[in-house]
Formats: structure tokens, sequence, C-alpha cells
């Protein structure tokens, strides 16, 4: 993420530039945030926080009905999948993409299960940005309508924020890395900006996927910016409404109101590139977003995706309690 930007005021329109961001998944600042403290149960916030509330989304992206069970089970094809997918056969990576999706869409995954494919996706999507188009085809094609368009979606997102990439020489040193509220209360503030702006709500998930990782990250950039959905003070002045920075729920309305401000959701492209100016960027959240509208599954393989960081050894997943834990070195099949 460039240190120059982040969510610039409405009318103001810099140069624009390519960013320096962490391994294809779009950032290099972070924020220091705590959760949200709303007491009781609104619509707006699940009643159970720890699972993701499907009961008004589908697997078509139009944010109402319910889940389709998937064809298979699930749960010993996930367990089987290895530490790291399949980089040369087109037949184990489709068929490793398959049983990742299946579990994503299962309304009865159990917690392990999601993250395990939630995980293995993300490395899936990463492995195949980095085939050539004749891999990718041929591996997509593999997979149903549906999962393969998602699948293109993300392929092309982290495509785009790779090529912005620039690896380091050290890890980064003032980062935490935490886990983030559960996926359901982060939809509830959402949906819950979206009924206030017309923003939809995919928008806002795949900005903070690609800003802090859904708020993993915590901590300052160098140019001032806070909070999970990276304000400068200056631009949170204008849209924050009074609100707390570090807040999930705040970051998100203030997000939404910065997007209304600047175009949306008449158009969505104009208003993210207000918010981060670069076509790259805007393409990848773009992507996520589609994804996301596709099928409401996607956004449960986001919640998983952790902290990757492009390092001229690699790519090093940070984990939850980073720096404290150890960084681990990605190691290809």
């Amino acid at each position: 993420m460039d240190d120059s930007r982040h969510a610039h005021p409405a009318g103001h329109r810099p140069a624009r530039r390519a960013l320096a961001l962490a391994i294809a998944a779009g950032l290099v600042v972070s924020c220091s945030a705590q959760a949200p403290s709303d007491s009781g149960t609104t619509p707006d916030r699940p009643a159970n926080g720890s699972a993701l509330s499907l009961g008004d989304a589908t697997d078509r992206g139009d944010a109402r009905g319910t889940l389709p069970v998937p064809e298979e089970a699930t749960a010993e094809a996930v367990e089987s999948l290895p530490a790291v997918p399949a980089s040369r056969s087109k037949v184990a990576l489709a068929r490793q993409i398959d049983a990742v999706g299946a579990t994503l869409r299962d309304p009865h995954a159990t917690a392990t299960d999601l993250q395990r494919a939630g995980e293995f996706q993300q490395l899936a999507v990463r492995t195949l940005a980095a085939k050539p188009t004749a891999f990718r085809r041929q591996v997509t094609t593999r997979l149903r309508p549906g999962p393969a368009a998602a699948t293109r979606n993300e392929v092309q997102a982290d495509r785009v924020l790779h090529a912005m990439t620039t690896p380091e020489e050290s890890l980064p040193s003032g980062w935490r890395i935490v886990q983030p509220p559960p996926p359901g209360e982060l939809l509830g503030y959402y949906r819950r900006a979206q009924r206030r702006t017309g923003v939809h709500w995919t928008y806002l998930a795949a900005i903070h996927l690609v800003e802090t990782r859904m708020g993993r990250i915590r901590g300052v950039s160098s140019a001032g910016a806070h909070g999970p959905m990276q304000f400068l003070p200056s631009t949170w002045d204008i849209y924050g409404a009074g609100g707390d920075i570090n807040d999930y729920r705040d970051a998100i309305l203030a997000a939404a109101r910065l997007l209304k401000a600047n175009g949306a959701p008449g158009d969505m492209s104009e208003a993210l590139w207000h918010y981060n100016p670069s076509d790259y960027y805007v393409r990848a959240v773009t992507e996520h977003a589609r994804a996301m509208q596709r099928s409401i599954s996607a956004y449960r393989g986001y919640w998983h995706w952790r902290v990757l960081y492009s390092h001229v050894r690699g790519t090093y997943v940070l984990p939850v309690g980073y720096p404290k834990r150890q960084a681990e070195l990605v190691r290809d099949r």
C-alpha cells in the first residue's frame, strides 16, 4: 500500500502511481485497532458473532436466500490437502480448488475445516496466478462454472497486486498480527454501511481485505495512516463522523461515506480510485468484490486469508502473534 494516499477527500485527485504492496494481498501498513464496543444484539450485529451468518445470502451473491449444500462430503477432502497446492499438475490443482470451494460453500463445515480451506485457497490462488495463461485456463476449465468464475476473479486480483509488489530485504519490524473480529460480526458492519450509503457490502469487505487483511495487521504507516480501513487523520476528520479511527464499525462506515462522496454506488471505479489512486488497486478490489457477489462463500474464504509478505527469499506467512511468533517461509511443491 502506498503511504502517500489512503482515502483522499472528494475533489482531490493526486498523480497516479504504483503502490508498494505486500505480496499479492495489497498492504504494507496496518492498523492499531480494537474490537467494537457495542453491547446487545441488533440487526447489524449477529447474535452469535463467532460464526458467519449466512441466512440471508446465496451462492450467487445476491445477498438473499440460503447457501446450497454441496454435492459431496468435504471434510475428508480438506483434511487430505497437502501443506501447499500442487504446482505442476493441472488436474491435481483443480481437484484441490474444488475441495476447498465445496467446503466454503458447506453451511455445516466446521470452523477448523473453514480455516483450512480458506488458508489453502489463498495459496492456491497465489500458485495459479504465477502460472502461464494456458495453465490457468486448463485448471479453471476443470472447475464448475461458478467456482471457475470466482477463481478467475481472485487470480486477476492477485496478479495485479503482485505486479505492484517489490520484495523486501527484511521482515516488517513495526507490525503486529492479530486475530480480527469474527466474520459474522464484520459482515454485519459491512451490511449496515450498505444500508446507510448504498455502497455494496462486498466492496467494503474487499477494501478491508486488501488494506489490512480484515484487520489482522496493526501498526501505523509512515504517512500516518491508521485503523483497519487505513485513514489519514485529516481524511478521517471529514468522513469519520466523530467515531474512532481504530474501531472496525466506525472505520467501515467512514469508508462507505468516502466512497459515496466520490461517486458510489453509481461509479465504483471512480470512488475506489479516490480511496487509493491506482488503477491496479481499483481492479484488485473490484475483482475481489465480484468474487463475493458471485458467492458469499468467497467471503468465508477471504476471512481466513493470512498475511503473506514478499521477501527476497520468498513469500513469508506472518502468523497471528507475529512478531512473537516467527514468520514462516512458504515452500512450493
